[in-house]
This record gives structure tokens, sequence and C-alpha cells, in this order.
């Protein structure tokens, strides 16, 4: 197991020469004591890797449980990292890990869905952090209800994380991961895509060459009108999914596919999820029916009349179930994040209080 592992992690590490020289070009880091909140699969490995190297101290939690490999973690302690993690761990667990990442006492936050920046202002104690990064559209919202004791700077709006990660690679990758999943693929069925962002941009994009018919549904106008633009039907939720064969939701709000949607879905429906957060979908309504597994990160539940199919059981499905961006992508997306570390160690954690869009000198020399 551990041969395949290395092996894995030395594929993954020769193609993502962007990363490599982006941790490379980071000064010494011992005075860091950075905690990070993010997805702990493969392609995480090479950065915390180098950042242990670099001689930072890292405490690693996740954003989400369904995507942590524990062979990842356990390779990232055997190098220095302390973490709180594992595949699946429970709801109490994941929440823990929260609080002993801020009792760990980070001087800098690295996250994906801003899980300790708003654990810790719920609190007037804590530990006093420098400055933070913010990966996710998702996590961006929940910090428009905080006000931040120090910098933090988002990078999910950058034209890079955009243009690449969140309009191509979702979409992308959560097609591929359903063919291998269900052994099937789109040709005559129709797609409903919830949500018109750039991710669901990628999602009816890639579905479409991928043989289906698209429909999207957002509450959003000025979205709605765009995905007109663009040449997709839009279509009120509530009577479309009687029809849907497959459909995916790429909002990051929670609860946009409610019990009155699945209740009046089709026989043999598909449901899966490509958003940050695992409650779009009302799981605990599919619960309450019979269900089985017939595949691996499929899930059968009868109701009346019907089967729907629930995959992964509701988290991020590309990957959970999938391998998510693919490496070359991905070095892109991991090159931005190791030079926003550099940013928050060093010019960014002389910046007041507050969200801030990542410098353009902090990140485009990656490229």
């Amino acid at each position: 197991m551990y041969q395949d592992f290395a092996a894995e992690l030395a594929w993954a590490s020769l193609h993502m020469p962007r990363t490599n020289a982006a941790v490379a070009a980071l000064t010494d880091l011992s005075q860091v004591r950075l905690a990070c909140n993010m997805h702990l699969d493969l392609k995480m490995a090479p950065l915390v890797a180098g950042l242990l190297d670099k001689g930072a101290k890292v405490f690693l939690t996740t954003c989400n449980p369904t995507t942590v490999q524990d062979d990842v973690v356990a390779y990232l302690v055997s190098k220095g990292a302390e973490a709180h993690a594992w595949r699946d761990m429970s709801e109490q667990d994941w929440s823990d890990s929260f609080d002993k990442a801020l009792a760990w006492g980070p001087t800098h936050l690295c996250e994906m869905g801003a899980d300790l920046t708003t654990r810790l202002h719920q609190s007037e104690q804590g530990p006093a952090i420098i400055a933070g990064l913010e990966a996710t559209g998702s996590g961006i919202s929940r910090l428009g209800g905080v006000s931040p004791r120090y910098p933090i700077f988002n990078w999910d709006d950058l034209p890079v994380k955009e243009g690449l990660h969140n309009r191509h690679m979702v979409g992308l990758t959560a097609w591929h991961t359903f063919f291998q999943t269900t052994h099937l693929t789109l040709h005559e069925k129709t797609v409903i895509v919830i949500g018109y962002g750039l991710v669901g941009q990628g999602v009816a994009a890639s579905a479409k060459a991928y043989g289906a018919q698209v429909q999207v549904a957002e509450l959003d106008p000025a979205r709605a009108l765009q995905a007109k633009y663009d040449g997709w039907p839009v279509v009120d939720l509530a009577e479309a999914v009687k029809g849907a064969d497959v459909i995916a939701t790429a909002t990051g709000a929670k609860g946009v596919l409610s019990e009155r949607h699945l209740a009046v879905m089709k026989d043999g429906a598909f449901i899966l999820n490509v958003g940050h957060v695992a409650q779009e979908i009302d799981v605990p309504f599919l619960k309450k029916h019979p269900h089985s597994q017939p595949m691996p990160h499929v899930n059968a539940y009868a109701l009346p009349g019907r089967t729907l199919y629930l995959l992964a059981d509701g988290s991020m499905f590309n990957l959970t179930a999938g391998y998510g961006d693919s490496l070359n992508a991905f070095d892109v997306t991991l090159a931005v994040m190791a030079s926003g570390i550099g940013h928050i160690v060093g010019a960014g954690q002389q910046a007041e209080p507050g969200l801030y869009l990542l410098p353009e000198s902090a990140w485009k020399a990656v490229l």
C-alpha cells in the first residue's frame, strides 16, 4: 500500500512543476504556525510537504470529511504535520477538529470554506491570527457575516481560479466521475444544472459536450438571463425535476434540492452535488426511505413508486467519488495557493483587518 502511495505521490509531483517552483520560492517559514482547513487528497501532499520542508509548523483539518485520503494524512504526519482528520469522520469529530486547530495556536490560516475563521469569531478569545487565505465562494459568502480581526485574502475570485478550476475543471471531472461510477453516459438523458455561477456554467457545458440535453435552474435574474444568452433553456425547478434523468446541484447553498423536489422526481433519476456545501440536497429526507448500495458511491432510495439514485451521499461528487481536478490543471491552482501563503506570511500581514482580493503581485509570477 505504501509503495503504491509513494509511486502516486512521485507521479503527482512530477506533473506539478508550477507548485514545486512556487514552494521553492518561499522563504524560511520556521516562525510560521499554519492551520489548514482543506481537502486532504493526494494533490495537496506536494504543497504541504513543501511547507514542512521550509520549516513551517502545520496543523491539518479538512473542509470535507468525505474527501480525505487517510494515506495522505498519514504521510504528512510522518513528515511532521499535526492533524485531526480522517475519511468519513463524524460531525462531532469534524467540529472538534476546528477547536483543536485553534487551540494549537496558529499564526496563520489557509482555508477552504472559512470554518476556522467563523469558529474563531464566535468567541472573543482565541489565537492572535496574523493573516489568512480563503479559497472558496461559499467561504467568502460566510465571511460576509464576519468582521475579521486580521487580513484575509480571497483567491477564489482570481481570474485564474474562476476561469480554470471553477469554470472548466469541476464540470469536466464531475461527468468523468459519473461515467466511472455508474458505467453510464449522458446520451439520451435530460440533465438539470441547478445554479449558473462559474461552476454551473462548466457543468452545463461539459454535460452538453458529452451528449446530454441540458436545462438550467437559476433564481438570480442576471444569471438566468446569462444562461439564456448562452443558449440554455432556463426552467422552473419544481416542474422540471419531474422529467429530469440527472440533477446536478452547483450553488454552494443549503437546501436547494428539497423534499418537495425529491418527492416528484422520475423513477431512476440520478442526483449529484458539485458545490462545496454538502447540504445542497435534502439527504435526511431520502434516508427516511429504504435504501441499498448497488454500486460504490451510489445509494438507491426506494420512494413510493420510484427509485432515486444519490451519488456520494450528496457530498462533492467529483472529489468524493473521483479524483477531482487533473494534476496539470490543479498545478496552477496549487501554485497560486503556495504564492498566497507566501503573501500572508510576508507583505500581506501588514494589511489592516478585512477581506481583500489576493493582489496580482502575489500570484501572477507562478503562471
